[in-house]
């Protein structure tokens, strides 16, 4: 086993409550599912928002879909004036047997536009 961080993330069509919680939970749903861990198997989760959405913490939605003894915590994005807007990142911290080059990150909605390397997107 070796500790791994697993990036991911997805963008909203608008900044309210209950989208903000839809769209974090299929993140962190996906990124569970494409790299087959199990709550147990996760450190920590690190969540960032955009500046521009203030509607909830991502990590209600977590707590949400029974990540209820993983440590989360939520952050502001730099408000850099180009970046993609509505946008929830994630950092998943977990212990794995997959190597590094067999790590899935996610990225969902417009957000495939941040990692078309890792999309297929591009």
């Amino acid at each position: 086993m070796a500790v791994r961080a697993i990036r991911g993330a997805t963008q909203l069509d608008v900044d309210e409550r209950e989208h903000l919680l839809e769209r974090s939970a299929e993140l962190v749903k996906a990124v569970l599912e494409a790299n087959d861990l199990e709550n147990e198997d996760l450190i920590s989760i690190l969540f960032t928002v955009t500046s521009d959405l203030c509607s909830e913490f991502p990590a209600v939605a977590g707590r949400q879909i029974g990540l209820t003894d993983v440590p989360l915590m939520c952050m502001q994005e730099i408000p850099v004036p180009h970046a993609l807007p509505r946008v929830v990142r994630l950092m998943v911290h977990t212990e794995t047997p997959r190597s590094r080059d067999k790590i899935q990150h996610v990225y969902l909605h417009g957000a495939v536009a941040l990692r078309p390397d890792l999309t297929g997107a591009q």
